[in-house]
């Protein structure tokens, strides 16, 4: 791989360190690496950044300072950030390309019309030597302006092939067994979920989760590492019974047994609440329920510094009015729109699970529980708004089952 991620300009060890990260993608790491230079860059997440003003903001930062961004006034418009970036960039020229990389660029559909032609067209609007990349894991053609805009130079990157996934995932070998047994493990694995499913984040999940029932008969003294048939005999119904919950995360068997062994610990909080509720929710609905809590019992105002990276600790003092002495959870739950919901889901689920499924079932599933409650008229498709309907005990259990310390990011608990 390295042979082909030889350029000028580059360090070998800078090389291989990347070859490193990134294997089985030489072909589109040769192509990036011969059109860019050393990457002076700013990283914007279109999750996290829930408005234009926010987008503007962390480019501002990353490129000239905290300074820069304060020259922003309150809802900055895209003229007043091309004004604020061309004076900038006139008092700090650039030296060499810079680039603004727009994660879930896919989210920018739903932004104002004009931001994306807007962004495409950035280096003109501003005069500097600035290129936009967007990334994405759906096509161009889905969301290109109906209006027209810069057509933008495409890179795709194609899904792994069976052998990729193979030689990646054996990367992961457990410390206690050989990379032969871990790689024969992931050779059956692949066998079982590659026809229904080639995600590489998903699949290394299903590894991780599923390793310790192959290894059951192993750690038993029933057989050798040698006898892979016996091996697969024994992991066969485990593998064809997860399939049914590829991408939907719902509670394994081993997490139900970690799970008692949690609740017997804490006997005591999880008294008076509805048992067969809050083990049969999947992964994703625990996360969803808890966004929803806290979109309803944290002020709006609060997101940015609760669920933006680098924003320092909150005081409390800082937001509050003089007439705004009452607790929230007093005042009772607010509605919050769809939008705002799934912003908080994706900031508080990020660092544990890819988001990956379709999450709109588990909302509607969470409405018919009666977790959440629907608050909009059906006829308002475009921002329905909900509220969450449940009790702050209950919503503490449901934290505990995902390691989720919500108290620390309501509002009314700082």
């Amino acid at each position: 791989m390295s042979a082909l991620l030889q350029q000028p300009g580059y360090e070998e060890e800078r090389l291989q360190r990347l070859s490193e990260q990134l294997p089985c993608r030489e072909l589109q790491a040769g192509m990036l690496l011969s059109l860019m230079g050393q990457l002076p860059h700013a990283t914007v997440s279109c999750v996290e950044c829930v408005s234009a003003a926010l987008l503007f903001e962390q480019v501002l930062l990353s490129f000239f300072g905290g300074d820069a961004a304060s020259l922003l006034p309150r809802s900055p418009s895209l003229s007043d950030f091309v004004r604020v970036y061309r004076q900038q960039s006139s008092q700090s020229p650039a030296k060499q390309t810079r680039y603004i990389v727009m994660e879930k660029a896919e989210l920018l559909r739903d932004a104002d019309a004009n931001l994306l032609p807007a962004l495409l067209r950035l280096q003109e609007l501003v005069e500097d030597n600035v290129t936009v990349i967007l990334l994405t894991e759906i096509v161009w053609d889905k969301f290109r302006p109906n209006t027209g805009c810069f057509e933008p130079l495409l890179l795709h990157f194609p899904d792994y092939s069976k052998g990729e996934l193979q030689q990646i995932l054996s990367r992961d070998k457990h410390p206690s067994y050989s990379a032969e047994f871990y790689s024969s493990y992931i050779n059956i694995l692949l066998g079982v979920f590659y026809s229904v499913c080639r995600d590489l984040r998903e699949l290394r999940h299903l590894a991780a989760l599923n390793f310790s029932k192959f290894c059951e008969p192993l750690a038993e003294g029933k057989v050798k590492e040698t006898d892979t048939h016996k091996l697969w005999r024994n992991m066969e119904p485990h593998l064809k019974k997860a399939m049914q919950t590829v991408y939907l995360r719902e509670v394994s068997s081993l997490q139900w047994e970690q799970m008692q062994q949690m609740e017997e610990k804490e006997n005591g909080a999880m008294r008076g609440l509805s048992a067969h509720t809050h083990v049969e929710l999947p992964y994703y609905s625990k996360f969803l329920l808890i966004a929803a809590y806290l979109a309803s019992y944290n002020p709006a105002r609060t997101d940015k510094r609760f669920f933006l990276k680098h924003h320092g600790k909150i005081k409390k003092t800082n937001f509050l009015k003089k007439n705004e002495k009452t607790s929230n959870h007093l005042l009772g739950p607010k509605p919050f729109p769809l939008d705002r919901l799934l912003a908080i889901f994706y900031s508080v689920v990020d660092s544990r699970v890819a988001p990956t499924a379709s999450i709109f079932s588990q909302i509607s599933s969470l409405v018919t529980l009666q977790l959440l409650t629907r608050v909009s008229h059906d006829d308002q498709l475009d921002a329905p708004k909900y509220k969450c309907a449940v009790s702050m005990d209950f919503i503490c259990a449901i934290s505990r089952t995902v390691n989720f310390e919500i108290v620390n990011y309501l509002y009314d608990f700082l």
